[in-house]
């Protein structure tokens, strides 16, 4: 219980990588407050699981990540139930896909918000606090593309990009503050997301299920395999600990060698 006394916010975590974050962060013995999108009963009961099974207390904020004013009281919740924020991660993340010259604006101002923005909006917020009792843990989720670019993705790579970029500023000015701030870059994760992509993947492109895994989902990743989810979220838990004390404004890669060539 390494956590034991701590609480959290992860943003985006309903599914996938930050519930996988959640839950680590729980087994470890920290409050949680989860965020993000979904069937509301689906989300009521990974809630109550989180209680349950791991014996502390988790908390749901429907908080939209493109708005501020919402990503601000999501923070005050979390201030208000648990006392404190002690360990901030910015998970919440969207993707789209076109040529820059047909990129939707609305697509794009969107992705900045929720990938970017909403990241400073969060860590604005939970600061003040981290300062006044000298720790902090602030985890960012990036991506491989906050280190490499591949086409068609303007503004997820810009966001990524930014993210790193926001990483390493805000760990300066923290450094002596006690409060660590890093980001984890991870490319393919096995998700229900990536794995819910793969039959139609199949039909545009006439291929089996393993060539579409392989020659077009891992043909950036040296290794040929998946990242994981629990793989994502052991690498936070250990940012959380006091061995990862002086790691801080980095860009953890954790890409099966993918920015590596």
């Amino acid at each position: 219980m390494m956590l034991h006394s701590k609480s959290a916010i992860v943003t985006g975590s309903t599914s996938g990588i930050g519930l996988a974050i959640a839950r680590a962060l729980a087994q470890e013995g920290a409050n949680v407050l989860i965020n993000g999108f979904g069937e509301p009963q689906e989300i009521e009961k990974e809630r109550a699981s989180l209680e349950a099974e791991f014996g502390i207390k988790a908390i749901y904020s429907p908080a939209d990540m493109t708005k501020p004013d919402q990503i601000a009281g999501m923070v005050h919740q979390a201030q208000e139930m648990f006392g404190a924020v002690d360990i901030l991660v910015n998970n919440a993340g969207i993707q789209f896909v076109s040529p820059i010259e047909e990129f939707p604006v609305e697509k794009w101002d969107q992705i900045i918000a929720i990938n970017l923005s909403s990241a400073f909006h969060a860590i604005r917020a939970t600061v003040p606090g981290m300062k006044a009792r000298k720790w902090g843990r602030i985890i960012n989720t990036a991506s491989a593309h906050s280190l490499v670019a591949s086409p068609f993705k303007a503004a997820y790579v810009a966001a990524k990009h930014g993210t790193a970029g926001l990483t390493k500023t805000v760990a300066l000015e923290l450094a002596t503050h006690g409060v660590t701030v890093n980001c984890i870059s991870p490319g393919y994760v096995w998700t229900p997301l990536v794995e819910k992509q793969i039959p139609d993947t199949m039909n545009a492109r006439n291929m089996t299920r393993e060539q579409v895994i392989n020659d077009v989902l891992l043909e950036a990743q040296p290794t040929k395999q998946f990242v994981t989810v629990d793989q994502v979220a052991a690498l936070a838990v250990f940012l959380c600990s006091d061995a990862a004390s002086q790691i801080t404004g980095t860009n953890l890669s954790m890409d099966g060698g993918w920015t590596a060539e």
